[in-house]
């Protein structure tokens, strides 16, 4: 899906400020935390991994912020979560400077290939150790340009869209057969929230998946838009509107608190019965 933004792009410049925060957190109930959470810079000549906060303009380069959700026994899951960010951090930039030295592809056609090469990655491991047996993850990726956000999606983590001039939209589908039943108009939203077999999934990274069709897609943005990358955990605590009351409102309980403490906190009181993460970045105005 492409949805531009109200003027052209290209205006925007190297000074375009973004401000992120980031925070995962393992939930009320479970003993280890099989999210996993990346922020880096790169241009085709360095690659930078970027804090749980901080803001920054493009004159150093583009920006990557990523979800992970992995699965698998005797912590496959959080190992495959980890495989899945640590392989953009070093595939991405080569794949990016290797596009920069020859005919350019499309953004799109380079995500997918990246998430091809992540697939491969983590299924090649999970053949080499018994333990490791079709482990897998989610995978959900924003990748931030002068003007433009590429994004490409594979699970139920989610890549979540704050227009400046209101209101959300979820950009990425999620791959499970109750998200299929609610595309198809079979289940409401709310529905679908509380449906037993919400989190089974129809693709992941791994999982025994001979091959996988990722979900790319483009939003043009303009200061004062935001976007949201989060896994499941949070959205099981908090249905879109639940979302879009804490980040624009912000309680008075989490004054102080910056946007991902906020939105992981009010989920993990809502429901903490999963891992969590929240990746927020903001384009300053």
């Amino acid at each position: 899906m492409e949805a531009q933004a109200p003027y052209d792009p290209h205006q925007h410049s190297d000074k375009t400020v973004l401000r992120w925060s980031a925070l995962t957190h393992p939930g009320r109930f479970r003993q280890n935390n099989e999210d996993a959470f990346l922020a880096l810079t790169f241009d085709a000549n360095y690659v930078q991994r970027l804090g749980k906060t901080g803001e920054s303009n493009f004159e150093r380069g583009d920006f990557v912020f990523a979800v992970s959700d992995g699965m698998g026994g005797h912590n496959a899951g959080e190992f495959a979560s980890r495989i899945a960010v640590e392989k953009i951090t070093e595939l991405f930039p080569r794949a990016f400077q290797m596009d920069a030295n020859r005919m350019r592809r499309g953004a799109a056609d380079l995500l997918t290939e990246l998430f091809e090469r992540i697939h491969k990655e983590v299924g090649r491991m999970g053949q080499a150790y018994e333990e490791c047996a079709k482990m897998g993850a989610t995978l959900s990726l924003c990748w931030f340009r002068p003007g433009w956000m590429h994004f490409c999606h594979i699970g139920d983590s989610r890549v979540y869209y704050f227009p400046k001039a209101g209101g959300i939209k979820q950009l990425t589908t999620d791959h499970t057969h109750v998200g299929w039943l609610v595309r198809t108009g079979q289940l409401s939203t709310a529905q679908a929230r509380f449906h037993p077999a919400r989190n089974q999934l129809s693709q992941a990274i791994g999982a025994g998946n001979n091959t996988i069709d990722p979900e790319p897609g483009a939003v043009g943005y303009e200061p004062g838009d935001s976007f949201l990358i989060c896994s499941d955990g949070i959205t099981d605590g908090l249905s879109d509107n639940g979302l879009l009351h804490v980040y624009r409102d912000r309680p008075e309980r989490f004054a102080g608190k910056n946007p991902a403490e906020a939105l992981l906190h009010e989920a993990m009181e809502e429901s903490g019965r999963d891992n969590l993460t929240a990746v927020v970045v903001e384009v300053l105005e």
